[in-house]
């Protein structure tokens, strides 16, 4: 499981990033705390607050998953 926090700053940002991990072969869940959605499912992810920082969990070693998400990394990312 990969962990990193991202951050969008409008909603373009977050159709752009959608479209992206949509054509990866893993599963993301994309929240804070206890409020967590399928990050590929566009409803979910615009009912959460993207004002600040979110968490996003993916199970995959692909690292080249990290490169393709790179421009809404935003914190620590752990492996």
């Amino acid at each position: 499981m990969q962990t990193v926090n991202v951050r969008f700053q409008n909603v373009s940002q977050i159709c752009e990033f959608i479209n992206i991990i949509d054509k990866c072969d893993a599963n993301f869940g994309l929240g804070s705390g206890k409020n967590v959605v399928d990050a590929k499912a566009a409803l979910g992810v615009l009912a959460l607050d993207f004002s600040g920082p979110l968490c996003l969990e993916y199970d995959s070693e692909d690292s080249a998953i990290r490169e393709k998400i790179q421009p809404f990394i935003c914190g620590a990312y752990h492996e």
